[in-house]
């Protein structure tokens, strides 16, 4: 039986041990934390339960295969439900809007609360589900290799982009699709979603808001954490071992062939080596390997963030699972976060409050909120002395919306900044998902799935192809296994 050591226990982590320990390997994941799942983990602090990492659920499809591969039954390990609206937006005008699952009965929202013609939402949203059917799936689903080329759906992808996929940013895009300002803001978001600029990233990124908004968006029970928690259970029911508080300190070659990892100055041999680490640590600090470390560095980080878990001891009826408020200038948001690198002085508030649907997450009239600001990616910055000045900013906005005295409520306060994800996940620069894609060319410059120079050894995660995000890190793993077997 051939050995695998996996370096990280991240979503793709997780999900590349159980597809290759159901193809008979033999495999074992280090994690260098006390805790399994990577970026996605939980706090737990005076009756209040947080989930500490990525709060979207979407393609609930990727995690029901690693089951029927095991050929066991979901729902013992993990339940979610269809939500009927993907997020509630709060715009600086005091405009605002519940965006439906209902793709006509969201559009005529827009149209009686914006004016926005209900038939430009409804076509951007045709448009983004074909480009993502004929495009999208393509990219994502195999190997960023010459093997593409010998691929009869790449021929058809290339029939279906469309000029401006090409030639114009997202916001451009946008502009030319919407006539409303909110919703240009709303559909540049979807750039967010891995880590970039809108006014600098492909329209490509447009097929983004298909996920969401065409196919829905879902809530795990039990929170985002019970993602982590199905996963590591059917792991170990299928033979999965797990080092925890075991940092990889080397992978161990011979003659650019790996032949295991070093963990706390002892050696595992290994067959295969699949780093679910941030490419550039597994370069720089696991195979001291300079040139290629230096390599990935030309491209530009993503963003990351500033976030605050706060205990709130009333409820707010106004907000849902995911809530939006928007900055009056979100232009000037990415400028100060990709060009100036510096906390955005009014930065988009994210706020997403699982308590809605699981209420023992919070005491009685409480609830628990994660409240998530864009952040640029960790560079010598003083995040104490940020926290206060963002902090102040927050409330002002939310008492401003919600028409509240939020300090008054705030019971509870964790943060976790840049510098702690850099710490806490080893993504350099706290880069939540490796590379932005602000140029036209990025996707195509991230780092394969298998090494070129190094036989044996795997990427996975998501600083690698095909990006990050809880959706991708499964497709990753697929691709991985599919290509070690």
């Amino acid at each position: 039986m051939r050995k695998v050591a996996i370096i990280g226990s991240g979503i793709a982590g997780l999900a590349t041990s159980i597809r290759l320990a159901l193809k008979d390997y033999d495999v074992s994941v280090f994690e260098a934390n006390t805790y399994l799942g990577g970026k996605l983990s939980s706090i737990e602090k005076e009756g209040f339960t947080f989930d500490t990492g990525p709060s979207l659920f979407t393609a609930p499809e990727n995690i029901e295969a690693l089951f029927s591969l095991a050929k066991k039954d979901i729902t013992n390990y993990f339940t979610y439900r269809d939500l009927d609206e993907s997020c509630r937006y709060f715009f600086a005008n005091g405009k605002k809007i519940i965006a439906k699952k209902n793709v006509e009965a969201f559009a005529n929202e827009a149209e009686k609360v914006f004016g926005e013609p209900a038939d430009n939402i409804k076509k951007y949203l045709q448009n983004s589900n074909k480009a993502y059917q004929n495009i999208g799936e393509l990219f994502l689903d195999f190997p960023l290799d010459s093997s593409l080329i010998t691929k009869s759906e790449t021929y058809k992808a290339l029939f279906s982009v469309k000029f401006p996929y090409i030639t114009k940013s997202l916001n451009s895009y946008n502009e030319s699709s919407f006539k409303t300002p909110e919703m240009i803001q709303l559909f540049n978001r979807f750039a967010t979603y891995n880590g970039s600029n809108p006014y600098k990233a492909p329209a490509m990124l447009s097929m983004i808001s298909s996920l969401e908004q065409s196919q829905g968006t879902f809530y795990p029970n039990g929170g985002m954490i019970s993602i982590i928690k199905a996963l590591v259970q059917l792991a170990k029911e299928i033979g999965v071992k797990f080092h925890t508080n075991s940092k990889v300190e080397k992978i161990e070659t011979f003659k650019n062939t790996v032949t295991g990892v070093l963990v706390n100055g002892k050696k595992y041999e290994a067959d295969i080596v699949v780093s679910n680490m941030d490419i550039y640590y597994t370069y720089k600090n696991l195979l001291s390997d300079n040139k290629f470390a230096h390599k990935v560095l030309k491209q530009e980080r993503s963003s990351s963030a500033f976030i605050f878990y706060w205990g709130i001891d009333t409820t707010f009826s106004e907000l849902g699972l995911h809530n939006i408020f928007f900055s009056e200038d979100y232009k000037k948001e990415f400028q100060h976060i990709f060009e100036e690198s510096i906390l955005p002085d009014e930065p988009t508030v994210y706020v997403n409050v699982t308590s809605k649907f699981d209420k023992n997450q919070a005491p009685n009239n409480s609830e628990n909120w994660f409240v998530m600001v864009n952040a640029p990616a960790h560079n010598d910055h003083n995040w104490e002395e940020q926290k206060e000045k963002i902090k102040r900013f927050i409330i002002k906005q939310l008492n401003k919306q919600l028409n509240t005295n939020l300090e008054d409520h705030i019971v509870v306060e964790e943060t976790l900044s840049p510098l702690n994800i850099q710490e806490k996940t080893a993504s350099f620069m706290g880069s939540l998902y490796g590379t932005s894609s602000n140029s036209k060319m990025a996707a195509f410059f991230r780092q394969q799935n298998r090494s070129k120079h190094y036989k044996n050894l795997h990427f996975c995660g998501g600083s690698v192809h095909p990006g990050g995000g809880i959706p991708l890190c499964f497709k990753c793993a697929k691709l991985v296994a599919d290509d070690i077997h």
